[in-house]
């Protein structure tokens, strides 16, 4: 295996398009590092395993000895990205982007290296383009083609709003791109269109065209739906080490290799040996479905939060107890406080609906005890509920 080829195994590892991989075997071939960029809209103050696919993308190329650019949108943020939206997203105020960006550098410095990563701001050059500027950059592209975009054809098609600040959103981005002379920029699949819009852009502005790899989006703890902190399917980074441990081991078996493949620092071949002992029955998927939660909660917390919540885990799903640092709510005296209202405050569903459904499957006890009622009140009280068999949360009811 050639050295190009060694680096394009690891580039192809997990992605879903490369366009073009021609162009980015020539662009190897020169020896030269690359210049590859991804960019975050600080829109919340913390990121999860789903974002975290694309920042262990960047980790790749940055093992390859190539130049690493974690872009910033706190320009953009200001726009808000209509990708994959029914409706415009709500901006956000400077002080808020600029909040959310500290958190998220300190965020990212657990899986890139900080000592090697260009952390860029895309308002260092937005903000400084004049009128007459962003009248010729608005003039390189056209509403017909704009219309093209799946979002924006079903809202203009149903007739639902389209800001024109929207429209300016792809532009913007796919300037970044020429701003940073990127020869790479990697996105999520919902991020194909603003991708090519940098190169549709960097070829107007008398640049090579940067390539484009779109990894996938992230699949929540339910299997079905993309990690969403919305949608309650999430593992945040900053939360607890037992936390993040406990929902790792709530994943099924299959979906289990998804992670390993888009979040481990474990090699293909690894991963496929694994799989190959577990389909013969020679290693049980609980074990080694706890030595990919350890992996992950190794790197945000180190390794001796990690072990203990490996400890802790075993202690609380071999021996009946429940973990120390679960999650905890407060009811106070006029809220609701049914089972459903509490579930939903402490955000382990999406909604109370979810939550009456669960019960009706039998999803959730209260101090041990099975719970069936939809609508009744919890008593005053502090109160352990067990939603399924691995997600503990405390109810202080006032």
């Amino acid at each position: 295996m050639t050295d190009i080829d060694r680096q394009m195994e690891l580039i192809k590892r997990g992605a879903v398009d490369l366009i073009d991989e021609d162009e980015l075997r020539r662009k190897l071939v020169r020896g030269k590092p690359l210049r590859v960029k991804a960019g975050f809209d600080p829109t919340a103050p913390d990121l999860h395993l789903g974002h975290s696919v694309l920042i262990q993308k960047l980790k790749h190329f940055q093992e390859l000895g190539h130049e690493v650019i974690f872009l910033i949108g706190d320009f953009t943020g200001m726009i808000g990205d209509p990708s994959g939206r029914s409706d415009t997203r709500p901006a956000l105020t400077r002080e808020q982007v600029l909040a959310n960006a500290e958190t998220y550098k300190a965020q990212v410095f657990k899986i890139l290296d900080q000592a090697r990563t260009t952390v860029a701001f895309n308002s260092d050059w937005m903000s400084g383009l004049s009128s007459a500027e962003f009248i010729r950059l608005a003039s390189h592209y056209n509403v017909a083609r704009m219309l093209e975009r799946e979002d924006f054809r079903n809202r203009y098609e149903t007739g639902q709003s389209i800001a024109v600040h929207e429209f300016l959103y792809p532009l913007v981005q796919g300037y970044d791109s020429v701003a940073l002379k990127a020869d790479v920029e990697l996105g999520g699949t919902d991020q194909r269109f603003n991708l090519l819009m940098g190169r549709h852009l960097q070829s107007h502005y008398g640049q090579e065209p940067q390539c484009i790899l779109t990894v996938p989006l992230l699949e929540g703890l339910d299997g079905v739906k993309k990690m969403s902190k919305s949608l309650g399917n999430y593992v945040g980074i900053t939360e607890e080490p037992g936390q993040i441990f406990g929902k790792l081991m709530s994943i099924s078996d299959e979906l289990m290799w998804r992670y390993f493949e888009l979040l481990s620092d474990m090699s293909l071949e690894t991963i496929g040996l694994l799989r190959q002992k577990v389909e013969a029955g020679d290693a049980h998927p609980k074990a080694v479905k706890e030595s990919l939660a350890f992996e992950l909660t190794s790197r945000y917390h180190g390794e001796q939060a990690a072990l203990s919540a490996k400890d802790e885990f075993s202690a609380v799903f071999s021996k009946g107890g429940a973990p120390e640092d679960m999650p905890c709510v407060s009811i106070a005296a006029g809220e609701e406080n049914s089972a459903p209202a509490a579930l939903e405050k402490a955000g382990a569903v999406a909604s109370r609906g979810e939550a009456r459904r669960l019960i009706r499957q039998g999803a959730l006890s209260v101090d041990d005890a099975r719970w069936s009622e939809e609508t009744a009140p919890l008593p005053a009280g502090e109160h352990v509920l067990k939603l399924g068999k691995k997600r503990f949360i405390k109810v202080v009811v006032a």
